[in-house]
């Protein structure tokens, strides 16, 4: 776990904490309490508040657990803590004009979900929509898109050859990273300074085709091979990174530059942005 970070909402100090393993942000109940409720004790409110909840059988208490986070005499001692959809399941049940905004945003959250399902092109439209105002090109979003579309592939692929979601996922999404670029999906996080963000929506367009092609080839072996255990398929997806480490490499024999870059999104934005705006005084 990183040292507990204090943040600031509405300039009141809310103690948090990133745990890397999970690649999770976990939120001191408490904190969030005393700035919701404005309560003199918000220990005291947030203790009876979670027998209530327990009572009336509410599953996300139960699983919130605790972590040691520094008190206010500087001391480490254990807090409870609840990770973003907890949390907002909490404040559900705390009468505020704070939480207000945080239900408006869970209610829309859910009617747009509903309304994707009916209608799975909406997905893509708020997609587009959504990587437009981040400032990405239209080049780099089209890219994006078709990026979801393979990996969607990929991962059917692993649905029929009984790979099982969540762990099995990430491992062989792994083992494609790590044959492509060198580097697990963590390590790959780290060098850009990432925690959950998307790694994805953080490559170049570059890394993002040869990451693309990564797991296109490892789809098309798979199909090929047909593997029937975990193991087999974790070999086929070390050979379709290998296919596109070897494109990588081939493309920076011949740039004589690197491909993978530290840069995030934000970075690549402003790079580009700049690269731009010295063409326009140029011309």
């Amino acid at each position: 776990m990183d040292k507990d970070k204090i943040q600031l909402f509405e300039e009141q100090p809310i103690r948090t904490a990133w745990v890397e393993d999970e690649e999770e942000w976990y939120f001191s109940i408490v904190d969030a309490v005393r700035v919701l409720t404005e309560s003199v004790d918000a220990t005291a409110y947030w203790r009876k508040l979670k027998q209530r909840l327990k009572a009336e059988g509410n599953e996300t208490v139960t699983n919130c657990h605790g972590l040691k986070m520094t008190a206010s005499d500087g001391k480490k001692r254990i807090t409870d803590v609840a990770n973003t959809e907890q949390l907002l399941r909490i404040i559900q049940s705390i009468p505020s004009k704070k939480a207000e905004p945080f239900k408006l945003w869970l209610a829309q959250v859910g009617r747009e979900r509903i309304e994707e399902v009916i209608d799975p092109e909406l997905t893509i439209e708020r997609a587009l929509e959504t990587y437009a105002k981040k400032g990405y090109s239209r080049e780099w979003i089209n890219q994006r898109l078709q990026a979801i579309q393979v990996r969607k592939e990929l991962t059917d692929e692993w649905d029929r050859r009984g790979v099982k979601q969540g762990v099995e996922y990430a491992i062989l999404t792994d083992a494609i990273t790590k044959a492509w670029s060198g580097m697990t999906t963590r390590q790959y996080k780290n060098l850009k300074g990432l925690k959950k963000e998307n790694l994805r929506d953080n490559m170049s367009t570059l890394e993002l085709v040869l990451n693309m092609l990564a797991e296109a080839t490892t789809a098309e072996i798979s199909k090929q091979k047909q593997p029937k255990t975990f193991e087999e398929n974790r070999i086929v997806a070390g050979e379709g990174g290998a296919a596109a480490g070897e494109a990588r490499a081939s493309v920076e024999k011949r740039t004589g530059k690197p491909v993978i870059t530290s840069k995030n999104a934000a970075q690549l934005h402003d790079l580009v942005t700049g690269l731009i705006t010295d063409a326009k005084k140029i011309n």
